[in-house]
């Protein structure tokens, strides 16, 4: 059944957003906001000031309203009319030599620090020695008397 054929208590019980997604998939053609607006209140059987003071908010049911695409800015359509056309650059030998690349970095950078550390410096007490004096530096002594205070 035509959306223009239903009965206006069905009519009312649906949003704008879905009268206008009728409308655009009966007539096969894009409109701009004021006349798919205009349209609906039509249908609707609503007043000028209605429109006027609705078709901001029309609009902005139609922007996060998925079903709907804006196109060249100016009409709307319907997103299942159209269809999306991804291209994937897809340079595979490129991606590998980057890939490589940092697989050496990551193993050069590994060799480096293992020829910093010369285990024959530290002795694992002499480190534990070394992080507990960093901890004790940043403790504060205070007092039972100023506990109580």
């Amino acid at each position: 059944m035509s959306i223009r054929e239903k009965e206006l208590l069905d009519l009312e019980l649906m949003s704008y957003t879905d009268i206008a997604y009728e409308i655009i998939k009966e007539d096969k053609k894009q409109y701009n906001t004021p006349n798919l607006f205009k349209i609906v209140c039509d249908i609707l059987k609503l007043t000028e000031s209605d429109f006027e003071s609705k078709i901001g908010d029309f609009f902005t049911a139609l922007t996060t309203d998925k079903r709907f695409i804006l196109i060249d800015s100016v009409n709307w359509d319907l997103k299942e009319n159209h269809i999306v056309k991804v291209i994937v650059d897809d340079d595979s030998d490129s991606e590998e030599i980057i890939e490589e690349e940092s697989d050496e970095t990551e193993e050069e950078n590994d060799e480096d620090i293992e020829e910093e550390i010369d285990e024959d410096d530290y002795s694992e007490d002499a480190i534990d020695d070394i992080e507990d004096e960093d901890d004790m530096d940043d403790l504060t002594i205070i007092e039972d008397e100023d506990l109580e205070e």
